[in-house]
């Protein structure tokens, strides 16, 4: 069970970096997180939001933590690779917990400043290659007793689509907002499970650990529906708004997830119905999202997309 925010571990002297920091979960997170000691860098996308919100979380703050906004589009690879420059130039080169939680979410189909469909590129590939990037950083600033950590945000939506590898950004099929949401949050779990084992391959002192929310008030399906969602994305709304639980109690995977006594390889979500809220424990995956040999072809497809070397990569794992 996840602890509640008031009753985390000590996280004086640590370093997180959380993405999408402006509203809901990554806002709640970030105050949480600083409040228990931690020095917080929240991305953001927009400067005079990202101000706001680190004021607001500042506002909150009794204690050592502290916060900071670090300029970041996960739709723009240019920004990914200026944000974790930045990043490794503020800390040192010593990151403590990476949590990738910002995501866009259905609307009509978009793409990248680098070409990429919009959902894939903002809530996988972005992610990855920021992954990538910050990983000397977590490496060196993890232990064998006290690894570092990488924090995945997955979905429920995971089991609403496949992924197909030689289309991954629709320009062959018929465009499904939803199906690419869900494939979006598949990928997210095939990339967690195959950074954990090639981090335990090569022996390094991270973990890569996944969560979900279950079904937790957001912006995020408002700002589908303010991107130009159709009727099905309303759709998705209705149970969002009455149905979900507070972000209070949606941010507990994720926190179980950066600072709980959990292995890597870890899938966490809520563990009441069907996983849409409760306290947070274990997850179920997809039978696609245990597919060992998507995971390591979607590695290999990440890499080629970003043009980013994956780190580690020691050697092929691909159904291992």
């Amino acid at each position: 069970m996840a602890p509640p925010p008031n009753d985390l571990p000590d996280l004086t002297g640590r370093t997180v970096v959380v993405t999408g920091t402006t509203s809901g979960l990554g806002l709640a997170l970030s105050g949480a997180l600083a409040g228990a000691g931690a020095r917080l860098l929240m991305t953001v996308r927009d400067a005079r939001r990202g101000e706001a919100a680190v004021e607001r979380v500042r506002a909150g703050i009794d204690g050592p933590g502290s916060a900071e906004a670090v300029l970041l589009d996960l739709a723009d690879l240019d920004s990914v690779r200026a944000a974790a420059a930045d990043i490794r130039e503020r800390t040192g080169d010593r990151v403590d917990v990476l949590v990738n939680n910002a995501a866009v979410s259905l609307g009509p189909h978009e793409r990248t400043r680098d070409g990429f469909e919009l959902q894939i590129g903002t809530n996988h590939l972005g992610p990855a290659a920021l992954t990538w990037l910050l990983m000397p950083a977590l490496r060196s600033a993890g232990t064998p007793g006290r690894p570092s950590r990488v924090v995945t945000t997955s979905s429920l939506g995971h089991r609403t689509g496949g992924l197909d590898l030689t289309d991954l950004h629709w320009e062959r099929r018929r465009y499904s907002p939803t199906r690419a949401y869900g494939a979006s949050k598949l990928a997210n779990l095939l990339f967690a499970a195959e950074l954990d084992r090639r981090l335990r391959r090569a022996d390094d002192p991270v973990l890569s650990v996944a969560a979900h929310p279950g079904l937790t008030t957001s912006e995020l399906l408002n700002n589908a529906l303010a991107r130009g969602g159709t009727w099905k994305d309303r759709l998705f709304v209705l149970p969002d708004r009455y149905l979900s639980q507070p972000v209070a109690a949606g941010i507990g995977p994720q926190l179980l997830a950066a600072t709980g006594p959990v292995p890597g390889g870890s899938y966490l979500g809520p563990t009441g119905p069907f996983e849409t809220r409760g306290p947070a424990g274990p997850a179920r995956r997809s039978a696609t999202a245990r597919d060992t040999v998507l995971a390591g072809g979607l590695w290999q497809a990440t890499a080629s997309a970003t043009g980013i070397a994956p780190d580690p990569d020691p050697g092929p794992t691909v159904g291992a």
